[in-house]
C-alpha cells in the first residue's frame, strides 16, 4: 500500500483545557478500500513536516472539519500546519487531494475568494460533475463562485457554487463532498483517490 499523510480536525475540550487532534475512523476504511495506508499527522507543523520527511509520503490529504481562521475558524494551527504541508507537497510535487475544508484550503493557497454560501449542508445533493448529473453530500457553509487559474473547475452546484477543482499542471485537486461519510465507499470516489493517489493495484 502506498501511504499517504494525512491532517486531522482540532477539537477543543474547553473543561480540560485541551486542544484535540482527531480523524473519523471512517476514513481509515475509505483509504483501506482505496488501498492506500493513512498517516495521520499533528497539527503542529514541524513535527507534522518532520514526520513527512521520515517517512516514505507519496501523498497529502486535507481533511474535513474546522473552518479556515481568515473565516472565523478556531483552529489557526490547523491552518499553519496545512499551509506548510501544502508547500512541501507542491515542492516535492506530491499528489494531494483536499476535501471539503481541505479543498478550500487550495482555493486560499490560490486567491480564489470564498464567501459564507447557503443550501450546501445535505445527505444528498445533485451537482453536475464534468457536466454529469451526480448525487453526493455537501457540509459547508463556505465556498466560491468563481475559479482562479491554475485552478480549473470540474464540478458545480445548480447555484454555481464550486464543488470541484484541479491544478492545471500540477497533481492537485479539491472536492467539496466527503467520500468517507458514505456507509459503502462509491466506486466513483474510489476511483478517483487511486487515480490521484495510486493503489496496489494501480499504475505507478
Amino acid at each position: 500500500m502506498r501511504t499517504i499523510a494525512v491532517t486531522q480536525r482540532v477539537t477543543v475540550i474547553a473543561e480540560y483545557g485541551e486542544r484535540r487532534d482527531c480523524l473519523d475512523q471512517a476514513w481509515a476504511r475509505f483509504l483501506a478500500a482505496c488501498e492506500l495506508l493513512p498517516l495521520p499527522l499533528p497539527n503542529v507543523a514541524e513535527v507534522a513536516l518532520e514526520l513527512c520527511r521520515e517517512h516514505r509520503i507519496e501523498g497529502l490529504l486535507l481533511t474535513g472539519g474546522n473552518d479556515l481562521a481568515s473565516l472565523g475558524g478556531d483552529a489557526p494551527e490547523r491552518d499553519h500546519t496545512e499551509r506548510s504541508l501544502l508547500d512541501l507537497a507542491l515542492t516535492r510535487r506530491l499528489p494531494v487531494l483536499g476535501v471539503c475544508r481541505g479543498m478550500q484550503m487550495i482555493q486560499q493557497q490560490y486567491a480564489v475568494p470564498l464567501t459564507r454560501v447557503a443550501g450546501h449542508v445535505a445527505r444528498r445533493q445533485s451537482i453536475e460533475v464534468e457536466g454529469r448529473p451526480t448525487v453526493v453530500n455537501s457540509y459547508h457553509h463556505f465556498g466560491a463562485y468563481e475559479t482562479r487559474a491554475p485552478l480549473e473547475t470540474w464540478a458545480i452546484a445548480s447555484d454555481g457554487v464550486i464543488k470541484a477543482v484541479r491544478h492545471a499542471s500540477e497533481p492537485v485537486t479539491g472536492i467539496m463532498w466527503h467520500p468517507e461519510r458514505c456507509v459503502t465507499p462509491a466506486a466513483e470516489d474510489v476511483g478517483l483517490f487511486r487515480r490521484i493517489f495510486g493503489g496496489a493495484g494501480c499504475a505507478r
